[in-house]
């Protein structure tokens, strides 16, 4: 496992030096400056927090207090002059929900997202790229429906992906990056979760006795082929969108090793509206397909669990509440 992840890595980064070593004019100009008037950054971001509680006493139709907090940040510094654009951007999103009094919370969202993302102009609106995206997650997951058995952890799963390619960016909206040189890595850092095979990783083995034999992996390299596509647009000139924050983020990866044609997905959307300077509306969609993530689904409600496989998973989040751009 080793010795392909140092391949994987060879092959990715190998050819950065070619790509990076193209940027020192540019690096000289920036030490010039003081990073305070540095010509060229761009920089911005959304913290919004979302509240939601019911509080019942003597309710003669049923029912049950509750409560929920949804917490987002979603930042970026974005760098761009006439040759180079370099993009970085951080999301982080959080969610509890307490439901009965002697309930315990329980997590609804989770999200640590990184992206570097640097380019050189090749011609007109395609540039040169290479780039960096880190996932993970910050606390325990659960499945409360059986016994709030554990099913991911800090770092279980991450993922690490590297990439070099083109990068398409016609305006300041769209971004199509392509990378037919990709390396991506999977992170289960949770022996017990490695040890079932969580998130495609391979699962420990065991003798007829059910003594441990060798424990499973903790990570899971692949290499292949990489498509994102990114648009965002916020300064809407119509008077029914005024106000109106869109984001799409469209992310493909086909792995050369194995089962090329089954591709993994992940689709985000975010839309906020804004109702006056503090308060807005906001609306976020994930859908998620990963070939190597078995899920098992009792259709029947039988309590007998059918055959698992991979699946599409989808998440939304709605909310009203507290927003400040900046």
């Amino acid at each position: 496992m080793k010795t392909k992840i140092y391949l994987l890595f060879f092959l990715v980064f190998g050819l950065s030096p070619i790509l990076w070593g193209q940027i020192t004019d540019g690096e000289a100009k920036l030490r010039k400056q003081a990073t305070d008037t540095i010509h060229g950054w761009k920089r911005g971001g959304v913290v919004s927090l979302n509240l939601a509680q019911t509080s019942l006493t003597n309710w003669a139709a049923g029912g049950q207090n509750s409560f929920a907090v949804n917490g987002l940040f979603s930042g970026f510094t974005n760098y761009k002059n006439e040759k180079i654009i370099w993009d970085n951007s951080l999301d982080l999103g959080y969610g509890l929900l307490k439901q009965g009094k002697n309930s315990d919370f329980m997590k609804t969202d989770d999200k640590f997202d990184f992206l570097s993302k640097y380019g050189r102009q090749a011609f007109k609106d395609f540039y040169y790229a290479a780039l960096l995206n880190f996932k993970s997650q910050m606390t325990v997951g659960k499945d409360y429906t059986k016994d709030t058995a554990k099913i991911s952890n800090l770092l279980a799963p991450a993922y690490l992906i590297g990439a070099i390619g083109m990068d398409y960016k016609p305006n300041s909206y769209l971004s199509a990056f392509i990378a037919p040189l990709t390396g991506k890595i999977t992170i289960v850092n949770d022996q017990q979760l490695a040890n079932a095979g969580a998130f495609g990783v391979n699962p420990a083995t065991y003798d007829n006795m059910g003594n441990l034999l060798q424990k499973g992996e903790k990570s899971k390299s692949e290499f292949g082929g990489y498509i994102r596509l990114i648009y965002t647009k916020n300064d809407f000139k119509n008077e029914i969108f005024k106000g109106v924050s869109f984001t799409s983020k469209l992310d493909l990866f086909s792995n050369y090793l194995h089962n090329p044609q089954n591709i993994d997905i992940s689709w985000e959307t975010q839309i906020a509206f804004k109702v006056n300077k503090y308060i807005s509306a906001n609306i976020n969609t994930h859908l998620l397909y990963d070939d190597d993530i078995a899920i098992a689904i009792d259709n029947n409600n039988d309590g007998i669990t059918d055959k698992s496989g991979p699946r599409v998973q989808f998440k939304e989040i709605l909310g009203v509440g507290f927003s400040y751009k900046f």
